[in-house]
């Protein structure tokens, strides 16, 4: 038996030397390790053979399978190699052509203006913070001062999951969390990220958005300090020349609650089509945390204060850009996108 192996070794070796083409060597691997081979009737033989028998010849049939499969892998290396040089020395460029254009990607808009607001707020000191967009209604609701029943959750028709498991409705859970962590002690952070709302698409709304929040807690934080961080932010997203004011609002995570207004960036305030001509733009809310929220995340509310603001990506850049469908971000037409 032994001896028919290494017969069978010689063999294998001219075949494999004489293939020529992946298929051939397939066939040749099939011819001495498949089920009909010589080497399966050597070992449907074993059964009558000794123990001391069985052992060399096991041993034997176990390399020869090594020999052959190595044998298979290097001529199959070999083919590949002469196919390349083959298909090279065949094959000319004609250095007249005119090359090709590479396009370069670039950045979508509401990646431009994501990132644009990262760095004024980072230039400012504060971090970026992100949470889970499935989030639980402990979080996303009730430590924000809006418990089961509030009437100003119909605001914000979600997408539940289960009963406390929704997609996230704003990134307001991102700073719960994070006032959590930090256990009293003082918070400084900015929360990006998508958040989806029960809207209708249409031009101006869309059931998923970004969204930029802030958050700010310390000892002796005002209103002062809201106003002229986001007069900052707007100045630097819109212009240099524009004034800011706050009108009173409501939200039931902020007391006091302001909506934010800028002069119109297009006719400086005179009044136009794009600010409906009133000289003013609306961009986003905000307001001073209202001290259930702050003693729910277990600070001292006659200690510690904050303010907090959010704005919708897409708004900036609608204004930014004067865009006038939201759904453009979303549509992925490359005619919209390479203007930006």
């Amino acid at each position: 038996m032994l001896k028919k192996l290494l017969s069978l070794k010689d063999q294998v070796v001219i075949d494999l030397k004489n293939a020529i083409t992946v298929n051939e060597v397939g066939n040749i691997k099939a011819l001495y390790l498949g089920k009909k081979s010589p080497l399966q009737e050597l070992m449907a033989k074993m059964k009558d053979l000794s123990i001391e028998e069985k052992k060399e010849i096991g041993m034997a049939t176990n390399e020869f399978k090594r020999f052959v499969e190595d044998a298979v892998i290097k001529r199959l290396s070999e083919i590949n190699e002469l196919e390349i040089q083959n298909k090279l020395n065949s094959e000319e460029i004609d250095v007249t052509l005119p090359g090709r254009k590479f396009r370069s990607g670039k950045l979508h808009p509401l990646t431009k203006i994501a990132r644009q607001v990262e760095e004024i707020f980072i230039g400012m000191g504060y971090k970026v913070e992100e949470g889970p967009e499935i989030e639980q209604d402990l979080y996303n609701f009730e430590m924000l001062n809006l418990p089961k029943g509030h009437p100003a959750r119909e605001m914000q028709d979600s997408f539940y999951i289960d009963n406390n498991t929704l997609l996230r409705t704003h990134t307001s859970p991102v700073q719960v969390r994070t006032l959590l962590k930090a256990k009293g002690e003082p918070v400084k952070i900015i929360c990006p990220g998508k958040v989806y709302r029960r809207d209708n698409d249409d031009a101006t709304h869309s059931h998923q958005f970004m969204q930029i929040e802030g958050l700010v807690v310390d000892k002796n934080i005002t209103m002062a300090d809201l106003k002229g961080t986001l007069e900052l932010l707007c100045k630097r997203i819109f212009g240099e020349n524009l004034k800011i004011r706050l009108r009173p609002s409501f939200f039931p995570f902020t007391e006091p609650s302001v909506e934010v207004d800028v002069t119109c960036f297009k006719c400086g305030g005179n009044g136009c089509g794009l600010c409906k001509q009133s000289g003013w733009i609306e961009v986003l809310g905000a307001g001073m945390v209202h001290p259930n929220v702050l003693e729910m995340a277990g600070y001292d509310s006659k200690v510690y204060q904050g303010f907090a603001f959010g704005l919708g990506i897409e708004r900036f850049a609608m204004l930014k850009y004067e865009i006038d469908d939201i759904r453009h971000f979303y549509t992925n037409d490359p005619r919209f996108l390479k203007q930006f």
